[in-house]
């Protein structure tokens, strides 16, 4: 049987410094070349992810924005868009300002992505702006008016805020929107004080995202072996075969997991994908044989 191994990126396969260490780098270049099936489910979109798996041949797609795009690593092509009814993108725009928010919008324009911004109206905010420019993501916009993107293909509203005003904000959406949308509200490990609320379209999740990538690569009698630490990563556990946390993964997402490894700055999940590759082989070996 084969496995397929999906993990998430930040808190997970990276490091704090959120960079892929040369160590987990090298175990996975070889491993791929010996036809490893593995990719990565992230928040992050295909740009950032083209930086920090850089020299990565991936064989299947990645997914970004937590299943709002399938995506190619190499050319940033999307096989799949779940983008968000543009009638309730302008709905849950009008409540995010009725909170005293303003969000950023990711869109997909027919050509290419956009990250769309206009005020920027807190730390938190300007953090998130900075790290992105100081990064030269071409995606990023200033816009006079946030509502002129939204006729193009919008997968993901990021609201950022300390925690009470968005879970204020998020139960609003859900009481709203809860049926045709996907929220996430975490702490930015890299900006610790400040959260972020994320809004997607409902079929934009980690773990409908795997179902697909599986079926359109027939591995559908594939193992899946999923890697995560937050609880945006629950849904992919429910339905992995093996659902492994990481040491510093948050203590809800644990009670779904069924084994739990070192923490992140340990280049654990590679420790654990190149061991249970390597028993996985061995065994096909002597079946092999025999």
């Amino acid at each position: 049987m084969k496995t397929v191994y999906v993990s998430d990126l930040d808190g997970t396969l990276l490091g704090d410094n959120a960079i892929l260490s040369s160590f987990s780098k090298k175990i996975l270049y070889e491993l791929l070349d010996q036809g490893l099936h593995f990719t990565v489910a992230s928040a992050r979109s295909v740009v950032s992810m083209q930086v920090m798996l850089k020299g990565l041949n991936l064989h299947l797609p990645i997914i970004e924005f937590n299943g709002a795009f399938i995506s190619d690593l190499d050319s940033g092509r999307h096989e799949i868009i779940n983008s968000i009814c543009p009638s309730v993108v302008e709905s849950i725009y009008k409540l995010i300002l009725e909170f005293g928010c303003v969000p950023f919008v990711s869109s997909f324009n027919g050509t290419e992505d956009c990250a769309y911004y206009k005020d920027v109206i807190n730390d938190g905010m300007r953090w998130y702006l900075n790290d992105r420019l100081t990064s030269k993501d071409r995606r990023w916009r200033a816009i006079a008016d946030l509502t002129h993107s939204f006729h193009e293909q919008v997968v993901c509203l990021t609201v950022i805020a300390h925690a009470q005003q968005l879970l204020e904000l998020q139960s609003a959406i859900i009481e709203r929107h809860g049926t045709s949308t996907e929220t996430h509200l975490m702490e930015n490990q890299y900006s610790p004080g400040w959260y972020w609320l994320t809004i997607h379209d409902r079929k934009a999740t980690k773990d409908q995202a795997i179902r697909t990538l599986v079926e359109n690569y027939e591995l559908q009698e594939s193992e899946i072996v999923v890697f995560g630490d937050q609880i945006n990563d629950i849904k992919m556990f429910k339905i992995a075969n093996h659902a492994i946390a990481v040491a510093n993964a948050d203590a809800e997402l644990k009670r779904y997991a069924t084994l739990v490894i070192g923490s992140n700055t340990e280049d654990s999940v590679v420790k654990y994908i190149h061991q249970d590759w390597s028993n996985r082989c061995a065994l096909k070996s002597d079946f092999d044989i025999r």
